[in-house]
């Protein structure tokens, strides 16, 4: 078990919060966390990098200039590779479907590993919750200040994104979290700042992030799905 300190978003301590050694003790193979992670870069990827060989590049089929009499090496084309716009040798191609199968037990194991990683560096702060009554980058960045927190920053709140707005042809075109609207407005100007809601939580995410803020409704339904 371990116990965490609870704030307001002004950052004023407001309680204490005991948490589950499902996070406090969570222990995982590093190989493991190295898997889920370069899976979720190769996911990531388009695959979709093209180049034309000699066969498909559009030129010219005459002889660049005669075989003898020039002094020149001999040529045959203007798609050779040694010519500006010939064709690529090993150049890359579109690839087969490169999508890595993530084992749903093990992105879990991970996400649980890596959270409790965090509680046991103290990078882990709870807040009460993230409402506000509108939207004030200032309010955050003291809150951060306070906290003496710095550099890349995760927060975490619970919720579902709503899909709003239609374009000509009816379909909805746009994603908004109403519940934290205006807390997620109050960190756009603010450098490396993300938000992430528990249904959406990444490993990578959590990785990458040197802090994470999690509402404590939040770290409840961490608990529930992760465990």
């Amino acid at each position: 078990m371990a116990l965490l300190k609870v704030f307001d978003i002004k950052g004023n301590e407001v309680g204490e919060l005991e948490v589950d050694s499902t996070f406090a003790e969570a222990q995982i193979n590093s190989q493991v966390v190295k898997d889920y992670v370069t899976a979720l870069r190769a996911n990531a990827r388009q695959w979709s990098a093209n180049t034309k060989g000699r066969s498909e590049v559009k030129h010219s089929t005459k002889k660049p200039h005669p075989q003898k009499g020039g002094g020149r090496a001999r040529q045959g084309s203007l798609v050779a590779p040694q010519y500006r716009g010939g064709g690529r040798v090993f150049g890359p191609k579109p690839k087969f479907d490169q999508h890595v199968r993530i084992n749903k037990k093990e992105r879990k194991a991970v996400i649980r590993f890596l959270i409790g990683e965090k509680i046991r560096n103290n990078a882990l702060t709870v807040v009460q919750d993230f409402h506000m009554e509108e939207p004030k980058t200032k309010h955050v960045a003291d809150f951060l200040e306070k906290q003496g927190i710095s550099g890349r920053t995760l927060f975490i709140g619970e919720g579902n994104f709503v899909q709003v707005g239609n374009d000509n042809d009816g379909k909805k075109v746009s994603v908004r979290c109403e519940q934290h609207d205006n807390f997620i407005k109050s960190i756009r100007n603010l450098q490396k700042i993300e938000f992430a809601l528990t249904s959406h939580v990444s490993g990578y995410d959590v990785i990458v992030a040197k802090n994470m803020i999690v509402g404590a409704s939040a770290l409840e339904q961490l608990k529930e799905w992760l465990c």
